[in-house]
């Protein structure tokens, strides 16, 4: 059994690196061909991920939309829906969200050792609450779920997600999706932040392919060294 999943980061930004604006109406940055794209990519993974913030912001559902790759899935022997997976250190969730209630796909809440039982307690029978360190380690997490039958993780965010991620060596390929708009909004959530890394640490990616989306640019990396830590 593998140690971990494949791991899959997903995100979409403007071209000055913000995920969204300041504004309390979401900024949809990707267009209707890339969001289908999207839908594609989720079909094919076990599970997808978000930190609590993107609940609470953007409150997602992160379900398969188009019933032939949900249909595909269950001729493979899969549910329609990826297992819906989050992370949070302080338990800040709201029961009533969407992650929580849209959808016949499980849902895991992955939280500090010390956090399991109130976040059990806040949350009932809406998520498996799942201990994962103390403070909360990725690692931990990724094991926890190969363990549970994942082989490919899909991460969308939010920022702080993707930069815990990246900065731990733990992400095997990315999809970038850069979209026409200039944010430049220095309080807006940008797609990465600053991560303390080793020195030695190598952050070069290999680009596997690059593709135009409308008027969207796809930028597709490979990791190759994510595994060798």
């Amino acid at each position: 059994m593998a140690s971990r999943p494949h791991v899959l980061a997903s995100a979409a930004c403007s071209i000055d690196g913000f995920l969204d604006d300041s504004a309390q109406r979401r900024l949809v940055l990707s267009n209707a061909a890339d969001l289908e794209r999207v839908d594609e990519v989720r079909a094919g993974v076990d599970a997808i991920l978000v930190g609590a913030n993107t609940i609470r912001r953007d409150d997602p559902r992160l379900l398969v939309r188009s019933e032939r790759h949900r249909a595909a899935r269950v001729r493979s022997g899969r549910p329609p829906n990826p297992l819906r997976v989050t992370l949070t250190g302080s338990g800040d969730l709201d029961p009533t969200a969407r992650f929580f209630t849209v959808g016949d796909s499980d849902r895991l809440v992955y939280v500090p050792n010390g956090q399991v039982r109130t976040v059990e307690a806040r949350l009932g029978t809406a998520a498996r609450v799942v201990a994962a360190g103390d403070p909360l380690d990725l690692e931990v997490l990724l094991t926890d779920l190969a363990d549970r039958g994942v082989r490919r993780l899909m991460v969308e965010g939010g920022g702080g997600v993707h930069t815990r991620f990246l900065a731990a060596g733990l992400v095997d390929e990315l999809h970038l999706v850069v979209a026409p708009f200039f944010v430049g909004d220095p309080t807006a959530p940008r797609f990465v932040g600053p991560a303390a890394f080793p020195q030695d640490a190598a952050h070069r990616m290999s680009l596997v392919e690059t593709r135009s989306i409308g008027d969207c640019a796809l930028l597709h990396y490979r990791i190759d060294d994510a595994r060798s830590g």
